[in-house]
C-alpha cells in the first residue's frame, strides 16, 4: 500500500446500492453525476467518460463534441477498486506530464448499502500551488460537492 500522505484529501460516502451498482454508477455512470459546470471544455460538459481498463482513458466530451482528457485509468478492480491519474494542473489544464492520484474503494455493507471512499493524493505534485489547490479538491466545489452529487444520482 501507499504510505500515508498527510496532504491528501480523503472523502467517504455511503450509498443504499449494492457494491457493482455503485461502482457502476460511479465509473460508467460519472457524466450523469459530475457537476456540469466542472468543465474544461469550450462548448461545456456534455458527458464524461471512463475506460474502465489499465490505462484506459478518462476524458470529457464537450457539447459541440470535442473531446478533452483529463487523465488515465491507472487500474481497475471491477467492483472493488479504480484508480485515475488525474493530468490536469493547477489550472485544470490537461498536461501528460502532471499527475496526481484518484483512488476510489467500494466497500459493501450489506446487500444495498456500500461505503465508497476516495483519497486524491500526491498533491504535492502542484508544487507552490498544493495548499491552494488542496482547498479546492477539499470542498463544495471538489470532492464534497461532487461525492454528495454521486450520492444523490446512485441513489
Amino acid at each position: 500500500m501507499h504510505t500515508i500522505d498527510a496532504a491528501a484529501v480523503r472523502k467517504s460516502v455511503t450509498v443504499r446500492a449494492s457494491l457493482e451498482k455503485a461502482f457502476d454508477v460511479f465509473v460508467n455512470g460519472m457524466g450523469s453525476w459530475w457537476i456540469k459546470d466542472h468543465s474544461v471544455t469550450q462548448s461545456g460538459q456534455k458527458t464524461v467518460v471512463v475506460e474502465a481498463v489499465p490505462g484506459g482513458r478518462w476524458y470529457e466530451i464537450g457539447n459541440a463534441g470535442e473531446e478533452c482528457d483529463w487523465g488515465r485509468v491507472i487500474d481497475c478492480d471491477r467492483p472493488h477498486r479504480i484508480v485515475f491519474a488525474w493530468q490536469l494542473n493547477a489550472d485544470f489544464d490537461f498536461d501528460p506530464a502532471f499527475r496526481t492520484e484518484v483512488e476510489v474503494l467500494f466497500e459493501a455493507k450489506g446487500e444495498s448499502e456500500t461505503i465508497v471512499t476516495l483519497e486524491h493524493r500526491d498533491l504535492a505534485n502542484y508544487g507552490a500551488r498544493t495548499a491552494e489547490l488542496r482547498g479546492v479538491l477539499d470542498s463544495e466545489k471538489g470532492w464534497v460537492g461532487l461525492l454528495a452529487s454521486y450520492a444523490a444520482q446512485v441513489g
